[in-house]
């Protein structure tokens, strides 16, 4: 449970980062990144299998570039459900995703890392 908790601030931490350095993504205070993170949480867990699974083919035929659509509209998504979470088009929506998604997987690396030494 407190590895839940810890992942949630981290990916909230992350999402104020990439609202401070890709350009069309904003975020009015730590507030809105904890709601972002989840409802992005949620909508990855909820929304993006079946997604995924309807668009295989275009995925397929892609060599897997779709997904990165896939990615950006989840994103774009969780800005739309959320008041102080904002995101101005695509091509802000795909490098906030590709930003938060590395940005996470490198903070949760290092914190699991720490936490098993």
């Amino acid at each position: 449970m407190l590895n839940l908790l810890l992942a949630w601030l981290v990916n909230a931490a992350c999402l104020l980062l990439v609202a401070m350095f890709v350009p069309g993504v904003s975020i009015t205070g730590f507030g809105a990144a904890l709601i972002g993170a989840l409802v992005l949480g949620v909508v990855n867990t909820l929304i993006r299998p079946i997604l995924g699974l309807m668009s295989l083919p275009i995925t397929i035929l892609t060599l897997g570039l779709f997904s990165f659509v896939l990615n950006a509209a989840m994103f774009g998504l969780a800005a739309y459900l959320i008041r102080g979470f904002e995101v101005e088009g695509f091509w802000p929506a795909l490098w906030g995703a590709l930003a938060l998604g590395i940005l996470s997987w490198i903070a949760n690396a290092v914190l699991l890392r720490e936490k098993q030494d």
